[in-house]
């Protein structure tokens, strides 16, 4: 059987999404080239398997126990199954998969609501164009390694995201900044990880990947998550599995009205906010339903210690979810938009009260255009509750406005960019034009507005304005405008323009 390379794998599971274009919406295609990627690879990695145990103990049905097997796959609902058979093929995708749901624990709900059934959307024709392109390569351990598999679907992630224009945010980060995030918190083995907006599960494999790289046992790590969107979540899932982590936790629903912590000893999730090592996300940017009507009468989980944000705003109501959820030496990254860090009013309020309580360790400011569907300047914040002695009652602010390099489409951040601005941050150190360490009392002299360019300017030093004559000449400006408004409709009066 052909090995492949990583790019001409990623270019196979792409081609298989030029066969569904024009018949399925290309936001929704991503669910179906994802849901025959993953069975594909359970089918493959289930004969893998079953050869090698046959091998072992010369006994088939010993080799076909399900207990020998990662996961089980019903027999007529293999892959070779479905493959007998030339009409209603969708229909016995469908019940392939809800068998193995079934079949799998871990698996409920991994194939979401994909639904082949549908002939007219899905005609048997096309159907075996797919799967027959699908067979081309074989997807087993030892042709396509898991992380070699895992980085062609995070590829297929990204590569939707930036087709999906605006919506493309809803499920992926760009990688850099995820990778910025992880390694300002620098997670350790044995660390408890969580991300309560997962997406894809972006997060939480960059720091199985940090673990790996500073030779450490990432399956040390603990893993959780939640995520509102079900076919999302399915995509994270999926994500995971395919990077052969079993043992990570995301729950199904809504963060702010009904967070979840996994409780080890039941094994399962149960209503409450956890506390976990490192925490970090990427939440919504100013989300106008949140759950104001619930926290305008107080969080039920407490979590709103620091104030109820504004009505069409949540960015804070996930900072402080997010504050809640660290363990006494916890660390959390997040991103947040711009105007969190200056808009006055509720936000105001929360972020004074979270300045003066000290938990504000630094603010890193983004370059613009990083992130699919969303042009607005973004920062990181990194928020630790019992500081180190020689950091507080201080915040770093660090300027990353000109820290970038351009694309086509969207801006991206590269590695020597990733390390100069993590750099910035262990660091905790001026450096001129793009990074200062501000005392909290001079953020308090400025209306604790955190504001960037407040504090750093990349650019040219900025002119001195003389606020009093730039008045002068915009009053000047609008007599002289007053003059000529009079003058021009005198002469439209004359010509019976206007009475």
């Amino acid at each position: 059987m052909t090995k492949l390379s990583q790019s001409e794998l990623e270019r196979h599971l792409w081609q298989a999404a030029d066969i569904l274009r024009g018949t399925v919406d290309a936001g929704d295609y991503k669910q179906y080239i994802f849901g025959l990627l993953f069975y594909r690879r359970l089918c493959d990695v289930w004969d893998e398997e079953f050869e090698a145990l046959l091998a072992e103990t010369g006994n088939p049905e010993e080799a076909a126990d399900p207990d020998e097997h990662r996961f089980h796959i019903p027999p007529q609902h293999h892959w070779t199954a479905i493959r007998k058979h030339s009409t209603q093929i969708g229909q016995h995708l469908n019940n392939a998969f809800s068998a193995i749901e079934d079949a799998n624990l871990r698996l409920r709900g991994v194939f979401g609501d994909v639904d082949f059934a549908n002939q007219e959307r899905f005609p048997d024709a096309r159907l075996e164009m797919l799967l027959a392109h699908y067979e081309k390569y074989r997807l087993r351990n030892t042709d396509v390694p898991p992380d070699m598999l895992g980085d062609a679907y995070m590829y297929l992630i990204a590569q939707f995201a930036e087709g999906s224009g605006k919506k493309g945010g809803e499920f992926y980060t760009p990688r850099q900044v995820v990778k910025l995030i992880v390694e300002c918190l620098d997670p350790k083995p044995g660390m408890s990880i969580y991300d309560p907006t997962c997406g894809s599960g972006g997060m939480l494999l960059e720091a199985v990947q940090h673990i790996k790289e500073q030779g450490g046992d990432p399956r040390s790590l603990a893993l959780y998550g939640q995520e509102k969107n079900l076919g999302t979540w399915a995509i994270a899932q999926i994500n995971l599995f395919l990077h052969n982590i079993d043992d990570a936790f995301i729950a199904k629903g809504d963060t702010i009205l009904d967070p979840k912590r996994y409780d080890p000893k039941a094994q399962e999730f149960t209503p409450g906010v956890g506390a976990y090592d490192r925490v970090m996300a990427n939440p919504p940017f100013s989300e106008k339903v949140w759950g104001y009507e619930v926290w305008s009468n107080g969080d039920p989980f407490g979590r709103d210690m620091y104030g109820c944000p504004p009505q069409t705003k949540g960015d804070l109501a996930f900072v402080q979810h997010m504050v809640a959820s660290l363990g006494d030496n916890g660390v959390l990254g997040v991103v947040v938009p711009h105007g969190v860090l200056f808009r006055g009013g509720a936000e105001g309020r929360i972020r004074e009260t979270m300045l003066k309580a000290d938990i504000v360790e630094a603010v890193i400011g983004l370059a613009p255009n990083l992130f699919y569907g969303a042009g607005i300047p973004t920062a990181i914040l990194i928020i630790r509750k019992n500081r180190p002695a020689p950091r507080r009652g201080k915040v770093l602010v660090v300027n990353g406005d000109a820290t970038f390099q351009s694309g086509t489409a969207q801006n991206f951040l590269s590695n020597e960019h990733v390390d100069a601005l993590a750099g910035a941050f262990h660091s905790f150190v001026d450096v001129e034009k793009f990074a200062r360490v501000v005392s909290v009392d001079e953020i308090e002299q400025n209306g604790f507005n955190l504001n960037i360019t407040r504090y750093v300017q990349t650019g040219v030093d900025a002119k001195v304005v003389d606020a009093h004559l730039e008045v002068t000449r915009l009053q000047d400006l609008i007599v002289q405008r007053d003059d000529a408004e009079t003058v021009m409709f005198g002469h439209l009066r004359r010509l019976g323009y206007v009475e």
